[in-house]
């Protein structure tokens, strides 16, 4: 395998699709979602108009496959993420296609985001994870802490 990074650029948004269908969180037994879930409002949001307001992110290949993303999004508090924080705060949204998991790319791509995120500017990232996803303790060990808990899911944050 030789993997590669580079920035996500507007022509990626077909991929960004893809990727954040990836993302969200499936528990175990649980039939997936009709992949039309990603045009939900609360959704897409994550993902629409790529390359407004500050956005940034990491795109890892394989030659020219596209195996995986990191992203993160300003939003504002009448539109929040689900990992919302404050309007400062970039929300961060990953993935991995599912046959590269647990061979130490995510953390390779986490760690050259986090630079990403410092060299715009950024103080602060957070997320939302589900507190059965077991990246949840991933980012524990990368030192996110918990800021909220719903009934399903933690509201994470690491200062850079």
């Amino acid at each position: 395998m030789n993997v590669a990074f580079r920035e996500i650029k507007k022509s990626d948004y077909k991929f960004l699709r893809e990727i954040l269908y990836e993302a969200l969180f499936i528990p175990e037994g649980k039939k997936p979602y009709d992949k039309s879930v990603i045009d939900l409002p609360e959704i897409s949001k994550y993902i629409d108009n790529w390359g407004i307001n500050g956005d940034f992110g990491i795109i890892v290949h394989d030659n020219e496959e596209l195996i995986g993303a990191i992203w993160g999004r300003l939003f504002k508090k009448t539109n929040q993420g689900y990992g919302f924080v404050d309007e400062n705060t970039p929300e961060l949204s990953m993935a991995i296609r599912s046959k590269y998991r647990n061979q130490g790319i995510g953390k390779s791509l986490i760690t050259r985001f986090f630079q990403l995120a410092k060299d715009n500017g950024y103080k602060n990232l957070s997320l939302s994870v589900d507190k059965k996803n077991r990246v949840s303790d991933f980012y524990k060990r990368l030192g996110f802490k918990i800021v909220y808990e719903l009934d399903s899911a933690f509201t994470m944050k690491i200062k850079l």
